[in-house]
């Protein structure tokens, strides 16, 4: 081979090379330029947290709202399920931008320790009274603070939520006022979830306080049944909150936009229908 049909070998492997390198670079940086143009979609979508109570989850009801609510807002909602003293504590600690919860004195505390910008009321329900079909306290037909009694007298299993929940709460406001102070073997502490304590109770053939909404989402895969229920003492408000240290004012005035969002005709009504196809009756109702 001659000197000039070598160097003109190499020129052409060369330009080859380059022409490849160059096709490389291409696809490289059109993946780079959608990969990065996704990323900055995705850090400019507006967004807030909310932190509420399981039963707002577990009855179905945030599924048909937080949709909505995007939809006409722009907005996401990024849902944080726990239980009322949990949400509250995460709104202490700026975690969250609103709430959703179900605790009128803790959520009045929230207050006045100077943690939220608005307190509204939206919607409320009641506490019922579940357990086996056998009832062997004996507790149907009576009152929440009488049925407590008889449970603790026969040492009936009793699952708590014990997890400073809303429900939890006004669990323990009623074994305050029936007098008892409940301990032993028959009390459980599960430190769990509405829907959950509603599977140990039936699993334990126990009694449970619960949510009227979450039971009746619940209704369908339990054999538990209501046995105490329309008492005054289980009325249970539910307040949307603001946070006052939400994470920069774009986010509080997008958490003011999902209170109001709540407090709308359109959005009341749907709360007041949530269920009724469903159950037969409303899991909320309305003020």
């Amino acid at each position: 081979m001659s000197a000039y049909a070598a160097a003109r070998k190499r020129l052409v492997a060369l330009a080859l090379a380059l022409v490849h390198a160059l096709a490389v670079l291409g696809v490289l940086a059109t993946l780079c330029s959608s990969s990065c143009s996704r990323d900055v979609r995705k850090e400019g979508v507006r967004s807030i947290v909310l932190a509420t109570t399981t039963s707002t989850r577990d009855s179905g009801l945030l599924d048909e709202l937080v949709p909505r609510f995007r939809a006409e807002s722009g907005v996401d909602v990024k849902v944080v399920a726990v239980g009322t003293g949990q949400a509250l504590e995460i709104g202490r600690r700026g975690d969250a931008d609103v709430l959703l919860v179900h605790s009128a004195k803790a959520e009045e505390q929230f207050m006045a320790e100077g943690h939220g910008v608005s307190r509204q009321r939206v919607m409320y329900n009641d506490f019922v009274v579940a357990g086996p079909k056998a009832d062997p306290a004996h507790v149907a037909g009576t009152t929440a603070r009488q049925a407590f009694s008889m449970i603790a007298a026969s040492q009936a299993t009793f699952v708590s939520r014990g997890d400073g929940s809303g429900t939890h709460v006004a669990e323990q406001e009623v074994w305050h006022a029936a007098g008892v102070s409940p301990h032993g073997d028959w009390y459980r502490s599960a430190g769990q979830g509405m829907a959950e304590v509603l599977r140990m109770a039936e699993q334990l053939n126990g009694y449970v306080l619960s949510d009227r909404a979450t039971f009746l989402a619940q209704r369908r895969q339990l054999a538990l049944v209501v046995l105490v229920e329309k008492d005054p003492a289980l009325f249970n408000p539910y307040g949307v909150i603001v946070v006052k240290t939400a994470r920069d004012e774009r986010a509080r005035a997008d958490a003011r936009r999902f209170a109001d969002f709540l407090l709308t005709p359109a959005t009341q009504k749907a709360i007041a229908e949530h269920g009724v196809a469903r159950d037969g009756e409303p899991s909320f109702f309305l003020y």
